[in-house]
């Protein structure tokens, strides 16, 4: 059953839905250009597998109870996505993430840079929130690096902690986990 939300923001409205197959293609590549412009976070040539993933992020839905949710503004332009995980055996982090019980999670989340401080990311985890909530898990799960740290502040905002039995290390790259209990 495909979600829309709406978020009207001060230049655009935005409805977060499933994405659609033929949309994959331009997620994975969004998720590449974001994450491959973060600075501090690593390049694609250092960590290939990972920016692999992201090309090909249509392949994630295959995995039951796992959706790409999208942010599409009024010329049906992606602005945002994110993936969200009902079962977290399939989240595919690296530590102890995909072992919690009855828990969700969504990993993945990118906002196009010139959509930034709209409220995109705030959005698209609210839904996934929302979702977790619906499917009555009693936690989200989250992971974050340094590089990604402006996030972190909206994340704790929103009511997640840091949650160091979560971290692990992706190659040489830190990764921070968050929990919110609901």
């Amino acid at each position: 059953m495909p979600l829309e939300t709406l978020l009207s923001s001060r230049m655009n409205t935005y409805i977060v839905r499933n994405a659609r197959p033929e949309e994959y293609d331009r997620v994975g590549e969004l998720m590449v250009r974001v994450y491959s412009q973060l600075e501090g976070f690593p390049k694609p040539e250092e960590q290939p597998q990972y920016y692999a993933m992201l090309a090909n992020i249509g392949t994630l839905p295959l995995k039951p109870g796992t959706e790409i949710l999208v942010a599409i503004d009024k010329n049906d332009k992606i602005a945002g996505g994110a993936v969200y995980f009902n079962d977290m055996q399939y989240y595919g982090s690296g530590g102890i993430a995909t072992e919690e019980k009855n828990a969700s999670g969504f990993r993945l989340l990118a906002v196009e840079q010139s959509r930034r401080g709209e409220g995109i990311g705030k959005l698209l985890t609210r839904i996934c929130i929302e979702k977790a909530i619906a499917n009555g898990t009693q936690q989200v799960i989250i992971h974050s690096t340094r590089a990604m740290q402006t996030a972190w502040q909206m994340y704790e905002k929103m009511g997640f902690a840091r949650s160091e039995d979560l971290d692990f290390m992706q190659g040489e790259l830190p990764v921070f986990g968050f929990r919110l209990r609901l």
